[in-house]
């Protein structure tokens, strides 16, 4: 399990047309009353269906309640991870695990033991196809979900009788049973060939004749590989039988240093794709290397933001609009549900937000799963079935600006008693609500040209410099911030925090919304895309942040030897 651990820190009503067919790329999405037929030809599958077989047939202590729902999901993932530093190879690691989980309910879908440590029973799979080594593992993962359910169920019938309310919804919602057998999913990646580039990449600071100069500012180079692959097999007593795959690689740059008076200073980003080959090629990403040592230069020398405070327009890029959306708005609407004995709807901050505006009522917001590209990029989001065994769609969260939607996976809220396709789950773990391909539209779209111009028009009109903001760190923290002239004219600034960036500001600050829609593809534990639009709110607050500054390093760092770094930038 270290492996899965490391891995995952580094970070209904079905509409028409789907009603008995969905086409996803080359899966097909049935409904079938007879799943076995179709997963005959797989021995993961084969082994799992036989065995829960046997035990919806035997499973039940005696005395004790039968389960109702069993529901077997096993996880064959590959991954490779390698990093450098400072031009040298630091870490290479490459693995193969299979990881099951078992969830075993009892009761009924309206009352059931879930929502407690019953629900389900994680354990590690043999990585061959021995179809004995397969069940038992299952045997025994089945025997402890059991004991475990029936321990829950108990419990939670004492809990439920202390409230006065019943709960509004079902526990769990019924799903019709569906077969969807896709193609299994390789890890595939050049290794040698990014292993030298990533090697060279944290080199540059050093290499390359461009920011050479400045490398004894640079107090660390990082750069990454990350690649995975997942296979994913479930099988339930509904008669769902799924084989899906998805595939994710990433390669990033992290460099820092300090400004002179201490100030902590970054550049983090990377490229990031569903396939190898979409991946930027070693020209673009040497060159996003070589912009982001010239933009950590440009901040060690920018002056820090203005001590008093800013309240007023700030035109965010496409890239940071995704990063507020991300933080913001989307967790808010995946309807976890509330504890026991609440009457509210939903966690979060949009749980009394039903059919209220969140959004302007320009930006219209709509999860679907099933858009696998958009403007030439593949979608890391998209599934043709989530991790309930539910077929994804499309749900319309937002119109003109009014939550009508929240994502939903098997676990009902309030007002929302089925699933629409957004049961999702990260390897061996719980599947929960959560986004697939989540666009922000506006109705009214700006260019470009026309944003800026009305950030401008906004400056001149109140007589002040006004800010843009082109990317974001963790916490929605500025890392490239300008201060914008009334004539036009940029500087770059650092040193800065955003006041009131929360969800009063989504609702109603934002006055201009871009044709320019970004996509940003997240390979996490749960694979998503966001794609947003350049935002321009009218009144954020900006402010100096009041960390302390560290000290700078007491010695320089080792003298560059001229002929191995130019030899190394060959």
């Amino acid at each position: 399990m270290n492996m899965l651990l490391q891995w995952l820190q580094i970070k209904g009503v079905i509409p028409g047309i789907f009603a008995s067919c969905i086409l996803f790329g080359a899966t097909l999405v049935t409904y079938s009353a007879v799943p076995q037929d179709l997963a005959k030809d797989d021995p993961i599958l084969r082994a799992m269906q036989s065995e829960l077989d046997r035990e919806q047939a035997q499973l039940v202590l005696p005395g004790m309640q039968r389960p109702y729902f069993i529901e077997y999901r096993l996880d064959d993932f590959s991954t490779y991870d390698a990093v450098a530093n400072f031009g040298a190879l630091v870490r290479e690691v490459a693995g193969h695990q299979r990881i099951v989980r078992v969830t075993v309910r009892i009761g009924s879908y309206t009352t059931d033991s879930s929502s407690s440590r019953g629900e389900g029973t994680v354990a590690l799979a043999p990585t061959d196809n021995n179809p004995e080594a397969i069940r038992s593992c299952l045997w025994n993962a089945t025997d402890e979900a059991y004991k475990n359910a029936l321990r829950a169920y108990s419990a939670k019938q004492a809990a439920l009788k202390q409230f006065e309310t019943p709960p509004t919804e079902k526990d769990f919602a019924p799903a019709r049973a569906v077969t969807s057998i896709g193609p299994l999913v390789p890890l595939e990646i050049d290794r040698e060939g990014w292993k030298r580039r990533i090697v060279d990449a944290s080199g540059l600071y050093a290499s390359d004749p461009e920011v050479r100069a400045n490398a004894a500012n640079v107090q660390y180079s990082s750069a990454s590989l990350r690649g995975l692959a997942v296979n994913r097999y479930l099988v339930n007593t509904e008669g769902t039988v799924v084989r899906q795959g998805y595939g994710g690689y990433s390669a990033s740059i992290s460099v820092g240093g300090q400004a002179a008076d201490g100030m902590q200073l970054a550049r983090n980003n990377g490229t990031t794709a569903v396939t190898a080959s979409e991946m930027e090629t070693w020209p673009q990403f040497r060159q996003r290397v070589i912009d982001d040592l010239k933009s950590l230069d440009a901040l060690r020398n920018a002056p820090v933001v203005s001590a008093e405070d800013y309240h007023g327009p700030v035109l965010f890029s496409g890239d940071a609009a995704a990063d507020v959306m991300d933080r913001l708005f989307i967790p808010n609407v995946e309807a976890d549900r509330p504890g026991m004995g609440t009457t509210a709807r939903t966690q979060g901050i949009y749980t009394s937000s039903f059919h209220a505006r969140v959004l302007p009522d320009f930006l219209n917001a709509t999860d679907d799963p099933l858009m696998t590209n958009f403007a030439g990029h593949a979608l890391l989001g998209a599934y043709a079935v989530d991790d309930d065994g539910v077929p994804a769609q499309a749900v319309d969260v937002a119109g003109n600006g009014k939550l009508e939607n929240y994502l939903i996976g098997r676990t009902p809220v309030r007002d929302f008693p089925a699933s629409n396709g957004h049961g999702r789950a990260a390897v061996g773990q719980a599947a929960r609500s959560r986004q697939g391909v989540m666009l922000f539209k506006s109705n009214a779209p700006l260019s470009a040209a026309a944003m800026n111009a009305r950030l401008l028009a906004m400056a001149k009109e109140q007589g002040r410099d006004v800010y843009a903001v082109e990317t974001l760190g963790g916490e929605l923290a500025p890392r490239l911030l300008y201060l914008v002239h009334p004539n036009g004219s940029r500087e770059l600034v650092r040193g800065a925090v955003f006041d009131e960036l929360d969800n009063r500001s989504l609702r109603s600050e934002i006055v201009a919304a871009g044709d320019d829609e970004y996509v940003s593809n997240t390979l996490g534990a749960v694979p998503v895309t966001t794609i947003a639009p350049s935002l321009l709110f009218g009144d954020i607050g900006v402010k100096r942040a009041t960390e302390e500054q560290q000290k700078l390093p007491y010695y320089p760092p080792p003298a560059l030897d001229a002929s191995a770094a130019q030899a190394h930038g060959k």
